[in-house]
C-alpha cells in the first residue's frame, strides 16, 4: 500500500510503503528503529528534521537535497556540503540512510521508504543496507510503472497521489 505518511508541510506531501500484512509503514518502522538505538537517536533527529523542516516546510525536494542517486532511489540525506540561502546542508559520516523517490522528479511529492546503518563503502556491501535498498527499489520501479500506465495519477493541485478511480487508497 502507498499512504500518506506527512502531508502537513507547506512545500512537500511524503508518502511511504505499507505491506499489506503489517500495521506500520517502512518509514516510521526506520525512525522507530534507531530512535530506540541510543548510538543512533541523534542522527536519527537530525534526518527527521531535515525530511520535515528542510524539505516539507521550507525548500521542497530539490534536486540539491536530493543528489545522493542509489539507482531507482536516492538516499537521503544528501551528499557533500550545499548551500541554500543561509543554511548549509552537511552530513558528513552520516550513519543512516533513507531512501526516497521523488515522484516524477517534483519538489513537492516524494515517497520515503526504508533504510539502515551505513557500514560500507556501497550499498550492496552495507549489511543493514543492501535487502532496504533493494526493496525501495523494488517499490520505486512498480510506483514509476503505475504512473506511467496511469494506475496512479498525480492531483497536483492537492499535492496527492490517486488511484485511476480516484482513490486514495492505492495498492502496489
Amino acid at each position: 500500500m502507498l499512504e500518506i505518511w506527512d502531508d502537513e508541510g507547506s512545500k512537500c506531501t511524503f508518502y511511504s510503503v505499507r505491506w499489506e500484512e503489517s500495521k506500520q509503514n517502512e518509514t516510521d518502522k526506520f525512525f522507530a528503529r534507531f530512535h530506540a538505538l541510543s548510538e543512533y537517536r541523534l542522527a536519527t533527529q537530525q534526518l527527521l528534521s531535515f525530511i520535515l523542516d528542510s524539505i516539507g516546510d521550507d525548500h521542497g525536494a530539490v534536486d540539491l537535497l536530493f543528489n545522493r542517486f542509489e539507482n531507482e532511489v536516492v538516499g537521503l540525506p544528501n551528499r557533500g556540503e550545499l548551500r541554500l540561502g543561509e543554511i548549509a546542508f552537511l552530513f558528513p559520516n552520516f550513519p543512516l540512510r533513507l531512501y526516497a523517490l521523488r515522484i516524477n522528479f517534483r519538489s513537492d511529492l516524494v515517497v520515503l521508504f526504508n533504510g539502515g546503518i551505513k557500514t560500507a563503502q556501497t550499498n550492496q556491501i552495507s549489511a543493514d543496507l543492501v535487502i532496504k535498498w533493494r526493496e525501495a527499489c523494488r517499490f520505486a520501479r512498480r510506483i514509476d510503472e503505475a504512473l506511467w500506465n496511469k494506475e496512479i495519477v498525480i492531483d497536483s493541485r492537492n499535492r496527492r497521489l490517486l488511484t485511476d478511480s480516484g482513490s486514495e487508497d492505492i495498492a502496489l
